[in-house]
């Protein structure tokens, strides 16, 4: 029998249907694979290592037919997700993603740069956002309100560990992110990173008023 979709924790066996939704979703909200030459890239930095480290906080829009066509993920300690993803997952895939040497030149190799300098999530200034998230949905299931509910999930979340508030950061590009944020309750961190990024916090009270 065919259920109607709903919000539950992930499961293992959701990993393949995240890292397509991750490729699907990482160009400004579209398809990154014409951009890639390998999009496996994208989901070993921004999905597969939030589930391998913390899957206690990581949730899933399920279609009902048991096939995630969106998540939500991240940590509830920033500082401490980057330490343990160099120490545990780095390990794991920087062989197929090796490090680039000098600058990044290509796609590819400016999300394996990120992926091999973990550090870089522990900037000072969202010191008083510890914890930080992903969330992306498959077009055709976007603008129906399961954002709402998943994010309303993963604060919930946050609020019953005790994590008073969290970040993320995303591309200015994405402007139907920004309204989706904004509506939210996000607010905009002054942070020092790349021009085409932006951050931006909120508390994790009041989460079941969204």
């Amino acid at each position: 029998m065919i259920s109607s979709p709903v919000i539950r924790p992930y499961r293992r066996g959701d990993r393949p249907a995240l890292d397509d939704i991750c490729v699907r979703t990482a160009h400004n909200g579209r398809d990154a694979r014409p951009h890639y030459r390998d999009p496996g890239i994208l989901p070993a930095v921004f999905a597969a290592p939030y589930v391998h480290l913390e899957p206690e906080l990581a949730f899933v829009l399920d279609d009902g037919k048991g096939r995630a066509v969106g998540y939500v993920l991240g940590t509830a300690d920033t500082s401490r997700f980057a330490r343990h993803f160099r120490a545990a997952w780095l390990p794991l895939v920087a062989d197929r993603h090796p490090e680039p040497d000098g600058l990044p030149g290509t796609p590819d190799e400016e999300m394996a740069w990120l992926l091999h300098h973990p550090e870089r999530m522990s900037v000072p200034e969202p010191a008083a956002y510890p914890a930080h998230l992903h969330i992306d949905l498959l077009p055709w299931w976007q603008g129906c309100g399961y954002g709402r509910e998943l994010m309303r999930t993963f604060l919930k979340a946050l609020h019953d560990r005790g994590v008073p508030s969290v970040h993320l950061v995303m591309a200015k590009a994405n402007s139907s992110a920004r309204a989706f944020c904004d509506r939210m309750g996000f607010h905009e961190i002054e942070v020092l990173l790349d021009d085409s990024v932006t951050c931006l916090g909120r508390s994790t009270r009041d989460h079941d008023r969204l």
